[in-house]
């Protein structure tokens, strides 16, 4: 296909990775005078305390307006922890899971809107209008789709298994109630039938693309589009770049190698995803194998240790999608 002048660019994401990938790839369009759609895993929402939480959609959306809390990862810069505090006090919510006051502030902006009737892409387009972000966030779908994880014990929420937890307590397996009558969000088909590359982010494959894909209709556009579809890959060196993937992979039955989550995504030739992989320098042995699955491999420096290899990886993915 030809490139349109500017591109336009859908990236798939959820997670820090995800976050900080788009902000990189973002700032790389940005200076083509490109266009980027992020639609964002909402397997992580969940009510709490009254509230409804989208922590990936907000993760993205702090990160892309300048305002995350770097250290963490996730949440507001210099945020204080005062409303927590008092609903600990209180015995409300989750006392493990904290929540900034700048954070709670986006969640109980979300939950009016929600409780006025708006839908979760109406919310979403609020939140993010507040800031310039020079990119269009999405939500995969205004269906509520929770992750949930089923252990030997019962089942929980994705968040309460991982955040709780730390993953420390084996999985049977990962379920997404209510995925199958999902739709995808308003714009996102047109998003990707319009792309002239499509990305998969270095999120977490079974739970931050694995929902994103599974919404009937999304994972199918995917695989149809004209735009060639390049995923980097989350895993550098047989281990996760951040998070406990691992067991995510382990427990869905794919190896923890750059190869085995290529192969979990598979070859859209045959009826995957995948047209180009990045495989991380640490991992070039793995490309050969990458290869025989159908998918092209490029060997690049993966690691997002900053602003400039991180743009430096973006640019890395444009090229591998011919842009």
């Amino acid at each position: 296909m030809t490139a349109r002048t500017p591109p336009r660019v859908v990236l798939l994401a959820g997670g820090v990775g995800g976050s900080t990938f788009a902000v990189g790839l973002r700032d790389e369009l940005r200076a083509r005078g490109g266009e980027l759609t992020v639609v964002c895993n909402t397997g992580d929402d969940l009510w709490l305390s009254g509230l409804r939480l989208q922590p990936d959609v907000d993760s993205m959306l702090y990160a892309l307006a300048g305002v995350k809390d770097r250290t963490r990862g996730w949440g507001r810069a210099d945020d204080s922890r005062r409303v927590s505090d008092e609903l600990r006090a209180w015995r409300v919510g989750w006392d493990w899971f904290e929540l900034g006051d700048l954070d709670l502030g986006a969640h109980i902006a979300r939950t009016s809107w929600l409780r006025e009737g708006k839908t979760p892409s109406e919310a979403v387009a609020r939140l993010q209008s507040r800031w310039d972000l020079r990119a269009t966030l999405l939500p995969m779908t205004d269906a509520e789709v929770d992750t949930h994880v089923v252990v030997e014990a019962g089942r929980m929420h994705f968040q309460e298994w991982w955040t709780r937890h730390r993953a420390s307590l084996e999985p049977v397996r990962f379920e997404n109630p209510g995925v199958e009558a999902s739709v995808p969000a308003p714009g996102v088909l047109e998003a990707i039938a319009a792309a002239d590359a499509i990305l998969l982010a270095p999120s977490n494959p079974i739970v931050s693309i694995g929902p994103v894909v599974a919404v009937p209709g999304l994972g199918d556009a995917v695989r149809e589009a004209s735009a060639p579809v390049v995923g980097v890959s989350p895993i550098i060196g047989d281990a996760p770049v951040r998070g406990m993937a691992d067991v995510c992979l382990r427990v869905a039955g794919v190896p923890c190698t750059a190869a085995g989550v290529a192969g979990h995504y598979g070859a859209r030739s045959n009826g995957g995803l995948l047209d180009t992989w990045l495989v991380a320098e640490e991992d070039a042995a793995a490309a050969a194998e990458v290869e025989a699955l159908g998918v092209h491999a490029r060997v690049e420096p993966l690691w997002m240790a900053d602003a400039a290899r991180t743009r430096a990886l973006a640019v890395a993915a444009l090229a591998a999608a011919g842009l």
